[in-house]
């Protein structure tokens, strides 16, 4: 099965946690055996359980792929968007970097969902069935439907024709009033949860069709020039030929404070406390400070280095607004190598504490307007000063000047504080090179 996973989107109604770096699927928020998982971890790790052979492609923004590959590693396909324009360019793309990239046969079935949704084992085993179905080519595409629950404002509906399992589709509505929501329910109607299977052949003759292009190469070079739409207006909507599978099992939209929590199995998540009175309340806190809660009732707090937040639950999910007025310093990212902390911000200083996974290193690289000081405060490497390698482990103090080039090797798990100094300091200001050069 090749799976295209959509991963787009900054997840700014999940603020403090979510940042233009850090979007909401990256958040480690979800009980594991071994600690917390994100939502790309936890929806990777089901479909390597129900497809162990599966392909499974990304189809993100240059901004995501050092989060994924710290969180997944590197064995997973990656189509990067060079900027942003919709879900029918985004998935043409990954379409012809599974056909150009990755050597799939144009005969040969993709199926595509969002990597954020809350789901259990019988959703990727209906996506298979998808993939079947399409196999056959009875029809262009098949989508799956998700069977209502309630009359909801947020979703698109899928009219079918029966109310069997797998079914023609009738015709689509928009995001309806609730009035009109159940009307369509009474029809059997089922929500778009923008999941779509298709031979690759199908969407690489219509990018051909609409713009001349269909090679992974000459999509890539002219993004900026496709048509800013959504697959559903594109290319699910003008479709005669269509099917949908109605899928009754547990599937839920996580983009708000209010739907994640009602997914947690724990209401703190951090060092926290809350008394006796408190009702409805759930705590996430990423920083060393505690956070204590009293006799409150249908609150989310959460509280990372980038802000605090204490919200009524069905007010937080009218954060994003807010959140867009703010312009502020990213303070936590993950990269490939590993992850980075803001701890301190002043007018000519910074201070970073970075940490590296073993054997993983920093790119080569200066700063034109700042000097850095590395403080080993964790395990052991080799740093690389202007060509000069030299061991380091705890205590260890390496300081380098204003265009001088340098990385640092983790042999185990290493952290560093990093003191960033300058009149100027920007993320900007950084020049790789190749090591041997």
């Amino acid at each position: 099965m090749n799976i295209i996973l959509l991963s787009g989107g900054s997840g700014k109604r999940l603020w403090p946690l979510s940042n233009d770096i850090r979007s909401k699927q990256f958040i480690k928020i979800f009980k594991t055996e071994d600690g917390y998982e994100s939502m790309v971890q936890r929806v990777y790790r089901q479909i390597k359980k129900v497809d162990p052979e599966g392909k499974v492609t990304i189809a993100t923004s240059k901004s995501q792929v050092s989060a994924i590959n710290n969180q997944i590693g590197d064995e997973i396909g990656i189509s990067i968007e060079p900027c942003r324009r919709d879900t029918f360019p985004a998935i043409a793309l990954a379409t012809a970097y599974l056909h150009d990239i990755q050597g799939v046969d144009e005969n040969d079935v993709a199926v595509v969902c969002p990597v954020d949704p809350y789901v259990e084992d019988d959703y990727f085993e209906m996506l298979q069935e998808l993939g079947e179905q399409a196999k056959k080519g009875e029809t262009n595409l098949v989508l799956m439907g998700i069977e209502p629950t309630y009359p909801s404002e947020k979703y698109g509906y899928i009219i079918p024709e029966n109310r069997e399992k797998l079914s023609r589709v009738s015709a689509f509505k928009e995001k309806p009033d609730l009035e009109a929501a159940q009307n369509y329910i009474n029809q059997g109607a089922l929500w778009n949860g923008g999941i779509f299977a298709f031979k690759l052949r199908y969407i690489l003759n219509i990018m051909k069709e609409c713009c001349g292009i269909s090679s992974y190469i000459e999509l890539f070079s002219n993004y900026e020039n496709l048509p800013k739409i959504s697959f559903d207006y594109a290319v699910v909507e003008k479709e005669k030929n269509i099917q949908v599978g109605r899928f009754v099992g547990k599937w839920k939209d996580i983009g708000t404070w209010n739907t994640l929590t009602e997914s947690m199995s724990e209401k703190i998540i951090g060092k926290a406390k809350m008394n006796e009175k408190c009702e409805n309340v759930h705590i996430i806190n990423e920083l060393s400070m505690p956070i204590f809660a009293m006799g409150i009732h249908d609150v989310v707090i959460s509280a990372s280095p980038e802000g605090i937040l204490v919200s009524d639950k069905e007010q937080s999910s009218f954060i994003k607004p807010f959140v867009e007025m703010l312009d502020q310093q990213i303070m936590f990212a993950e990269k490939s190598w590993g992850s980075f902390r803001v701890l301190d911000v002043e007018k000519e200083s910074m201070i970073i504490k970075v940490t590296l996974n073993p054997g993983h290193k920093m790119n080569y690289h200066n700063h034109k307007m700042r000097d850095e000081v590395w403080v080993i405060v964790s395990g052991s490497g080799t740093t690389i000063v202007d060509g000069m390698e030299q061991r380091v482990q705890i205590g260890d103090v390496v300081t380098m000047q204003a265009g001088c080039r340098h990385t640092i090797i983790a042999e185990t798990e290493l952290k560093v504080m990093e003191i960033q100094l300058g009149k100027e300091i920007s993320v900007h200001d950084k020049y790789k090179f190749n090591l041997e050069g």
